[in-house]
């Protein structure tokens, strides 16, 4: 029983952590894998923004191996104002180093920001012929 309570009390230290780190910057994701039931780990991410010229690059960053998660996205030394932004989920990669074929190559997620108080999660539910996702807390 302790061994129980012991664990658990880590899962909730280590779901703590996570939530604070992610707390300092606006926007994380998180890619699942529901063909295999596991976190995506090592799908590129990239983050853009919509300007009167087309898309500005923002950041780009790898989904953590263990977690599938970006916990911090948005580059630290810009300011996070409106707009519409882009991730786009490089996943054709990923299904080449799984030998799989995938109808998706990559998935960009446009997405409006209005309320720059708020904090944005995009998890990507993902199968080599389809996805899904949604606007996660």
């Amino acid at each position: 029983m302790k061994m129980l309570a012991s664990t658990l009390a880590g899962l909730t230290l280590l779901g703590a952590a996570t939530l604070a780190q992610a707390a300092g910057n606006p926007l994380s994701v998180h890619v699942l894998d529901i063909q295999t039931g596991k976190p995506s780990g090592g799908i590129e991410v990239v983050l853009e923004k919509r300007t009167d010229s087309g898309w500005e690059t923002l950041s780009q960053a790898a989904t953590e191996q263990d977690s599938g998660r970006i916990s911090a996205l948005f580059p630290q030394d810009q300011d996070f104002s409106e707009g519409i932004y882009r991730v786009t989920f490089e996943t054709g990669a990923y299904f080449d180093a799984q030998g799989t074929d995938t109808f998706f190559p990559d998935i960009p997620v446009p997405f409006k920001v209005e309320n720059t108080e708020q904090h944005y999660h995009i998890p990507l539910l993902l199968s080599p012929y389809g996805y899904s996702t949604y606007r996660g807390s």
